[in-house]
């Protein structure tokens, strides 16, 4: 009796320090499915399983509208090609005129919400246990040329270099660059900091802080498994533009970010500059809109009627503003963080400098 009580006091406390997700406790352990995947499945029959040689091992994941489509087209295409999982957030919520391409509706997932940021989108959909099965994911903007770009090329450098947030560099001569960094050097495969050596904020080889170094544009990031589970709890649920997370995403590198991030040279894309969100789509407003209502209100029935053919208001400067406004919000918020929480400890905090009298 003694020795049975002892065996149930054993499993007892075995049982107890087991690691559990979060609500499965009343589960038996091996019905517990703790991840998914973005693999759709079919309806009825048999299920064709890859070989493990053959699974999708990353995901490519884009905010797009369908006045990109060809270019979207050639991104898709190419990572399909190299056996990616493709995911397209659909900004403009138009989807069924994407299904004149094969891949469309065969392999491709879509999700529609309308005037919604890449994001926005991540937050809600990229969760790390849904993209836990994937080592890599690719969030990319949908105005980029992938001519210069192989996926599997691209990858095979940032594992050797052990880069774990990562992006391709920009085509200096084809490309609207926004920061130096992401210009690509010639005649090189990955570089991880850049030189400015006149002016204010100069960069040089001891510079240790974004953007000098351990820095990619928010625009077509690469991130690691493990940096993307970082990273997606960094996105602010409310900031839809993501503006300041650049500047932060070198806590995420898994290590020291002057080693762990960096932008590939060796295959590289062409930012094209496209408008996107905000931007006009060129159709006409109708009379009984509201944006009609509101420009009309004040014109006499001839001037209106003069003005049928109206066109959407370019938004892209408030856009613009509201992106400011929202990285103000988060330097604020990561600025309390640091100062609430007692544990975080700063690994690229300056140490204070003492000067003697």
């Amino acid at each position: 009796m003694e020795v049975s009580d002892t065996r149930q006091d054993t499993q007892s406390h075995n049982c107890k320090n087991r690691c559990r997700p979060l609500g499965s406790e009343a589960l038996p352990e091996g019905i517990v499915a703790k991840t998914s995947n973005l693999e759709m499945r079919p309806l009825w029959g048999p299920v064709a399983e890859k070989s493990n040689s053959k699974r999708s091992m990353n995901l490519l994941a884009i905010a797009v509208g369908i006045k990109q489509k060809e270019i979207v087209k050639q991104i898709v295409s190419k990572f399909l090609e190299n056996d990616f999982v493709v995911m397209l957030f659909h900004y403009d919520g138009v989807v069924d005129k994407w299904s004149d391409f094969g891949w469309s509706e065969r392999v491709v997932i879509h999700v529609s919400a309308i005037n919604q940021t890449k994001w926005w989108f991540a937050k809600r959909f990229l969760h790390p246990d849904i993209v836990a099965n994937y080592d890599y994911i690719f969030l990319w903007d949908e105005d980029l040329g992938v001519e210069n770009f192989h996926p599997r090329r691209y990858l095979s450098i940032v594992k050797a270099e052990g880069l774990e947030i990562s992006q391709p560099a920009l085509d200096p001569d084809k490309s609207e660059l926004h920061h130096q960094i992401t210009a690509r050097w010639r005649k090189s495969r990955v570089h991880r900091r850049f030189y400015k050596l006149k002016g204010g904020g100069r960069c040089d080889n001891n510079s240790t802080d974004p953007p000098c170094t351990g820095w990619v544009e928010m625009m077509a990031p690469v991130f690691s498994r493990k940096a993307w589970r970082c990273a997606w709890y960094m996105i602010q649920n409310d900031l839809i533009h993501a503006w300041g997370l650049d500047m932060q995403l070198g806590y995420c590198a898994q290590g020291d970010r002057i080693k762990n991030v960096g932008v590939v040279d060796a295959e590289y894309i062409v930012h094209m500059g496209l408008p996107t969100l905000g931007f006009s789509d060129g159709n006409k407003l109708s009379h009984g809109s509201p944006e009609y209502s509101l420009q009309t209100k004040h014109l006499s029935d001839s001037e209106q009627l003069a003005t049928s053919g109206l066109y959407k208001v370019d938004n892209r400067s408030a856009v613009r503003r509201q992106s400011y406004i929202e990285m103000k919000i988060f330097k604020n918020r990561w600025s309390r963080a640091v100062k609430e929480d007692k544990c975080f400890v700063d690994p690229y905090q300056q140490p204070a400098v003492h000067y003697r009298r």
